[in-house]
């Protein structure tokens, strides 16, 4: 008998859940191991289905206000609690000193430009 995911994030009460063997019936494989759920599996079902309406709302907080009947403040506090329950990756990383000088020795970027990188990432 398989057991729903979300039941079994009921089953720890929000606390950390591993999963240690996945098996694949229609290949009749079986995986062990150590493998933590995606970070969208681990929020609520109430959460699951607010960020998928975000999704399908594509991010409009007015669509959100129409289809959940609440105000602008009610929806922007619902990211919040959501987003403070994620962690993002950081997609403009500063470039590390080495990079900036391996690009500044390559070539590809003046010495004026190092300067201004090298202290943008203090």
């Amino acid at each position: 008998m398989s057991k729903d995911w979300q039941e079994l994030l009921e089953m720890t009460g929000g606390g950390p859940l591993v999963v240690e063997r996945v098996r694949l019936p229609a290949k009749d494989i079986a995986i062990e191991g150590t493998f933590a759920l995606p970070q969208l599996a681990r929020l609520d079902a109430a959460d699951q289905v607010f960020v998928a309406a975000f999704v399908r709302a594509h991010g409009s907080i007015k669509e959100m206000e129409r289809v959940f009947g609440v105000s602008y403040p009610t929806i922007k506090a619902r990211l919040n609690k959501i987003a403070g329950r994620l962690e993002f990756v950081d997609t403009d990383p500063k470039p590390s000193e080495r990079d900036v000088l391996d690009r500044l020795s390559a070539g590809e970027i003046t010495a004026a430009q190092a300067i201004a990188e090298l202290e943008a990432s203090r």
